[in-house]
């Protein structure tokens, strides 16, 4: 796949679908690919400490980092078992969710790995997927089979365990089902008051977006519904939200989906970025938290935005 830079501004794959997005474009911004040659990007997450980006290559079984100061693009870890999507802890270690050991880790300061999760009663994971954390320190992640379906993004196998959401406590390392009604769960992501929860379900057709509230105590999921029904050829997958609530989607699939949509939090579509690559995965990250990086099949793009990725991201 080719790509151009914009040659004038505004960028024109910056597409306002409602007037409530103008506010969250800057004007001289335009999108860049700061890195090409994956096989399938996934999984971006951003070390404001040391200025870089670390995100999947799912096929290549390794996660690449790029260096924000140098521009530089080396390999972080590899192999990495299939890893998928990563967020950090509140303590700014990196947590992963790994195809091929079926598995979610924590990489400790000195570089040791640590696994959080890789069972539930007594049986394996099928393939976590992508992982959040909340402010209680707790660790939310989804478990499609993705990763057990074939050999190109981990290994394959029978799957032993419905497609769960799981939570992990912080503090005791308890796990427990917190959703068990989504089909194939994918990204997810918290509002920024940590009300809602955002879910992909991908195992339906077409595809959707679930959101459920927090119960009272911070851990159970309450009032399911659906935040957004997708057309047919539509496709999200991982998204975060800023700190207005907007949910920043990667997008897919096709010329006339690829990229990331932009949703108030009353799930009216208020913006587009369209891309030449299906976008799998996005967060927030820079200096001021205000550049939004954007895992695209073999590339990594970003966009410098007028809003700000809520806290946790």
């Amino acid at each position: 796949m080719t790509w151009q830079a914009a040659t004038r501004y505004p960028d024109p794959a910056l597409q306002a679908l409602d007037p409530r997005f103008g506010k969250y474009l800057i004007f001289n911004a335009a999108i860049e690919q700061l890195a090409t040659g994956m096989r399938w990007a996934e999984g971006p997450v951003w070390f404001g400490d040391q200025r870089c980006l670390l995100w999947s290559d799912i096929p290549n079984n390794r996660v690449m980092r790029w260096d924000e100061p140098s521009g530089k693009v080396t390999v972080f870890r590899q192999p990495s078992n299939f890893a998928n999507g990563h967020t950090r802890d509140r303590q700014g270690r990196l947590l992963s969710c790994e195809h091929g050991s079926r598995s979610v880790t924590r990489t400790e300061y000195d570089g040791r790995i640590t696994v959080i999760l890789d069972r539930y009663q007594g049986k394996r994971l099928n393939s976590p997927n992508d992982i959040v954390v909340k402010s209680d320190d707790s660790i939310w992640f989804t478990d499609p089979p993705f990763g057990i379906l074939g050999h190109y993004e981990g290994f394959k196998a029978e799957p032993e365990l419905p497609t769960h959401i799981y939570r992990v406590d912080g503090k005791t390392g308890h796990a427990s089902v917190v959703g068990s009604a989504v089909n194939r769960p994918n990204g997810l992501c918290f509002s920024p008051d940590e009300r809602r929860l955002y879910v992909v379900e991908s195992g339906a057709l077409p595809r959707r977006i679930r959101v459920f509230d927090l119960g009272d105590d911070g851990e159970q999921l309450v009032n399911d519904r659906v935040f957004y029904q997708c057309a047919n050829g539509e496709q999200p997958d991982g998204f975060r939200c800023d700190v207005d609530g907007n949910l920043w989607a990667g997008w897919g699939t096709g010329e006339a989906y690829d990229g990331v949509m932009v949703f108030a939090p009353d799930a009216t579509p208020i913006g587009r970025i369209t891309l030449p690559e299906r976008c799998a995965n996005l967060c927030f990250g820079g200096v001021a938290r205000n550049r939004l990086f954007m895992a695209a099949s073999q590339s990594i793009y970003s966009l410098f935005v007028n809003t700000q990725g809520a806290a946790r991201t």
